[in-house]
C-alpha cells in the first residue's frame, strides 16, 4: 500500500475532480439519480444532513460503474459513531465503558466469523489433545506399576504408545489448521482497516490536515492497524488456547482429587487482582507510547522530505538532536512499559510455580497417606504445569489486549470523524453549466488562525466565459478565493455562488469536476510523468497515450518529455522532484487541459516559465479559456492586461475592479502602486505592448 504525505492528501482533496469519479452518492443516496433532488432547497438541506450525519464509511472498491470509479459501504465496527477519548483530531471526549470498546474491538473479526470459526473448532481439538496428555500418562504409569508380566506390560506399553501417536497426529493437524486460518484472517482484517483508515483520511476536510500532521496520520494507517488486527486474531487464538487449556486443565484437576485441586487454586484470586491493575496501567503506558512514536515519526517524516534545505542549512546534527529527543522520551516510556510487564510476567509466573509447589507438596502428604496414586499426582502435577502456562498465555493475551486497545483509541478517532465537509452528495443542475461566479459578502479566516481574517465583507463577480484576474498584495487571499470556490474551506458568512446556486448545495464531487487547477507550486505523484498528466481525467485508466501526448504539446511540455530516456514512462520522483519547475508547471499544465473543464482557476500557473515558454503555454492557456469561466492569480502584467477585468484585494475587500487601462488611471490606485513598486512583474510581452 503506497502511504501520501499531508501534502498529497491536500492535492488528493483539492484536485479530487482529477481522480476517478465516485459514484457514492448513488450508493449512499436512496433516490436513484442526482436529477430527482430537484431543485427545492429543503429537499437538498435535507439530503445533506443526511449525508452529513450518515455512519456509512467508505471504502475504496476497485471497480467501475458507467466508467466511473466507486466507493461501497463499509459494514461492521467501522460503521459506529463513537468517541472514545479526547484528541488533538476529534477534539472531543467521551468515554466508553471497557466491555464497548472490547466488544467494538472483537467485531472487527466478523467478516471472517467462518475462518475463525473453523480456527477455533481446530484449538478445540488441538488442547483437547494436549489435555488429554497427563490423564494418559498417569494412567500408564498406574497400569505398569500393577502389572507383573513383562509380555503383559510391553502389549499394554505399545497400544499406549500406537494411541498417543495417532493422537499427537491429530493435534499436529489441528495446530497446522488453526495457524493457517488465524494468519489468513489477521492479514483480511488488517487490510480492511487500512482501506477504511486512509478513505476515512481522504474524505476529511482540507482543515483536518492543517491541524494533522502526515507522520501521525501514517502511523495510525500502519503501525496501530497492524498492532489491532493482530490482536483480534493471533492474539485472541492464544487467549482462547490459554483459557481452554486452564480450564480444561482445572476441570481434570477436580476429577482427580477434589482436595488436591481446593489447595492448589489459591493462588487465582491474587492473580486476578494483578490483571485488573496491570491492564489499566498497561493501556495507558502504550497508548502514550504509540503518540509518542508517531511524533517522532513525523518529525522523521519532515526531516527527510525536505532534506534539501537541512542540507543547504548545514542542519545536519540539529536534526539528529531534535529527532533522538523524540526517541528518547519513546524509550522513557518503553522503560516504564519494561517494568510494568516485568512486573507483571514475574507475578503470573511465580503464582504459576506456587500453583506447581503447592501440588506437589499437599498431592506429596495425599500420596503418603494413599490418599491419592502416583499416576493421579504426576497427571495433576502435569495439569498444574499446564495451568502455569496458561496463565502466562492469559497474562500475555490480556496485555496484547490492553495494548489493542489503546491503539484503537486512535484509528476510532479518525474513523468516526465526520467532514464538516463531505467529498459528494448535493445537487447536480441538470442544465448545462454556464459558470457565473458570485462571491457575496464573503468573510473568511483559515480554521487554524482564527485571529487572522482574510477576507471581511469580499463581494466579486466573475461573469460567465469571462477572464478575471486576481492582483494583490502577499497574504491579501488571492489563492484562498480559489480555495472556497473549490469548497476546500467554507467561509463563516456570506455565500458563494455557481448560475446562481450556492456552491454548498452543490455536489462537492460535480463541482470539483467542472473545475480544472493549476497551482503556483504543483504537486506532482512519484509516479510517471504519463500517469500525473492522465490523473487530470475523470477516469485516468481509460486515457490514451494519444490524449496524454496531445494535451502536453499544447501545453509546451512534449519536447522536454520526448528528451528523457525513458520518454512518458520516466519516474519523476517525490512531489515531482525529478524535474525542474518550469518542468512542473508544464505538466500540471497538460493535466489541466486534458480535463478539459468548464471553470478554470490559475494560481501563478505561468509563473515558473522562461520568457520563450510562458508566451507558447500562455497562447495554450488563451486557446483554453475560450467560453470558461477563468480566475486568474497573477504577477506577471501581460497575463493580467489580457484578462477580461482586474480585481484588487486589500484588507479582506475588493478594493478596486475593472480592466487594466481603467485601474492604470487612478493616480492614488492600489493597482497602479503594485505596478509601480514592481510587485507586479512588467514581462517582455508587456513592454512591447
Amino acid at each position: 500500500m503506497a502511504y501520501v504525505s499531508c501534502s498529497r492528501l491536500r492535492f488528493v482533496i483539492s484536485s479530487w475532480q482529477n481522480t476517478s469519479s465516485c459514484c457514492g452518492t448513488r450508493i449512499l443516496n436512496p433516490l436513484r439519480s442526482h436529477s430527482s433532488l430537484g431543485s427545492n432547497n429543503s429537499s437538498i438541506r435535507t439530503f445533506k444532513w443526511n449525508l452529513s450525519k450518515t455512519r456509512t464509511k467508505l471504502i475504496p472498491v476497485r471497480y467501475f460503474q458507467g466508467g466511473r470509479r466507486c466507493f461501497a459501504k463499509a459494514r461492521g465496527p467501522f460503521t459506529r459513531n463513537s468517541n472514545i477519548t479526547s484528541s488533538p483530531i476529534n477534539g472531543k471526549v467521551t468515554r466508553i465503558p471497557k466491555a464497548s470498546e472490547i466488544k467494538r474491538l472483537l467485531s472487527l473479526a466478523k467478516p471472517e466469523k467462518w475462518r475463525l470459526a473453523g480456527a477455533i473448532g481446530l484449538l478445540l481439538v488441538s488442547s483437547a489433545v494436549t489435555m488429554s496428555i497427563p490423564f494418559c500418562i498417569g494412567r500408564v504409569i498406574d497400569t505398569v506399576s500393577s502389572l507383573n508380566s513383562e509380555g503383559e506390560m510391553t502389549d499394554q506399553l505399545t497400544n499406549i504408545a500406537i494411541f498417543l501417536t495417532g493422537l499427537f497426529l491429530v493435534g499436529a493437524v489441528a495446530n497446522f489448521g488453526r495457524v493457517y486460518l488465524i494468519q489468513i484472517s489477521g492479514q483480511r482484517i488488517i487490510n480492511t482497516m487500512r482501506q477504511s483508515v486512509f478513505a476515512s483520511i481522504l474524505r476529511q476536510e482540507t482543515a483536518f490536515f492543517d491541524k494533522s500532521k502526515s507522520g501521525e496520520l501514517i502511523n495510525r494507517l500502519s503501525a496501530d492497524t497492524t498492532v489491532v488486527g493482530s490482536s483480534v486474531t493471533q492474539n485472541v487464538s492464544d487467549g482462547l488456547r490459554a483459557v481452554a487449556q486452564g480450564v480444561g486443565g482445572i476441570s481434570m484437576m477436580v476429577y482427580v482429587s477434589p482436595k488436591l485441586a481446593l489447595a492448589a487454586l489459591v493462588t487465582v484470586p491474587p492473580v486476578a487482582v494483578v490483571f485488573i491493575i496491570y491492564g489499566r496501567f498497561l493501556r495507558k503506558i502504550t497508548k502514550s507510547v504509540q503518540d509518542s512514536l508517531a511524533e517522532a515519526t513525523q518529525v522523521a517524516d519532515e526531516r527527510i522530505s525536505n532534506m534539501r534545505t537541512v542540507r543547504a542549512f548545514a542542519h545536519e546534527k540539529l536534526e539528529m538532536g531534535a529527532y533522538n529527543k523524540k526517541i528518547q522520551h519513546v524509550l522513557d516510556l518503553s522503560y516504564k512499559e519494561a517494568m510494568a510487564r516485568a512486573v507483571f510476567f514475574g507475578s503470573t509466573g511465580l503464582a504459576g510455580n506456587g500453583l506447581v509447589l503447592s501440588v506437589f507438596y499437599v498431592g506429596s502428604r495425599m500420596m503418603h497417606d494413599s490418599q491419592i496414586t502416583v499416576g493421579d499426582l504426576t497427571s495433576f502435577l502435569m495439569y498444574a504445569f499446564y495451568i502455569g502456562i496458561s496463565l502466562s498465555g492469559m497474562s500475555s493475551f490480556y496485555s496484547e489486549l490492553n495494548r489493542a486497545l489503546g491503539a484503537s483509541t486512535r484509528i476510532w478517532e479518525i474513523i468516526d470523524k465526520t467532514p464538516t465537509i463531505p467529498i459528494s452528495g448535493g445537487l447536480i443542475p441538470s442544465v448545462p453549466l454556464a459558470g457565473n461566479i458570485v462571491f457575496k459578502d464573503v468573510s473568511f479566516n483559515y480554521p487554524t488562525r482564527e485571529d487572522a481574517v482574510i477576507f471581511s465583507g469580499l463581494d466579486l463577480q466573475i461573469p460567465a466565459g469571462s477572464v478575471m484576474a486576481v492582483v494583490g498584495p502577499s497574504g491579501s487571499g488571492k489563492s484562498t478565493l480559489a480555495g472556497l470556490f473549490l469548497r476546500l474551506y467554507d467561509p463563516q458568512k456570506g455565500s458563494i455562488t455557481l448560475d446562481g446556486t450556492d456552491t454548498t448545495q452543490l455536489d462537492p464531487e460535480w463541482l470539483r469536476h467542472q473545475t480544472g487547477t493549476v497551482s503556483q507550486e504543483p504537486i506532482l505523484f512519484s509516479s510517471t510523468v504519463r500517469e500525473n498528466i492522465a490523473y487530470g481525467a475523470v477516469d485516468p485508466e481509460s486515457v490514451t497515450m494519444d490524449d496524454v501526448i496531445a494535451a502536453a504539446k499544447k501545453a509546451n511540455a512534449h519536447y522536454f518529455i520526448q528528451g528523457f530516456p525513458q520518454g512518458y514512462e520516466t519516474v519523476v520522483g517525490e512531489r515531482g522532484l525529478m524535474l525542474s519547475g518550469g518542468q512542473r508547471q508544464r505538466v500540471a499544465i497538460a493535466r489541466a487541459i486534458l480535463k478539459n473543464p468548464k471553470i478554470l482557476l490559475l494560481d501563478e500557473a505561468t509563473s515558473a516559465l522562461d520568457a520563450e515558454s510562458e508566451h507558447l503555454v500562455q497562447d495554450a492557456l488563451e486557446k483554453l479559456m475560450v467560453g470558461r469561466s477563468v480566475i486568474t492569480i497573477a504577477h506577471r502584467l501581460s497575463t493580467i492586461k489580457n484578462a477580461d477585468r482586474i480585481a484588487v484585494l486589500d484588507g479582506g475587500k475588493v478594493v478596486e475592479l475593472g480592466s487594466y487601462s481603467e485601474l492604470t488611471q487612478l493616480s492614488n490606485g492600489v493597482f497602479r502602486k503594485l505596478v509601480e513598486r514592481q510587485a507586479i512583474v512588467i514581462d517582455d510581452e508587456s513592454l512591447q505592448s
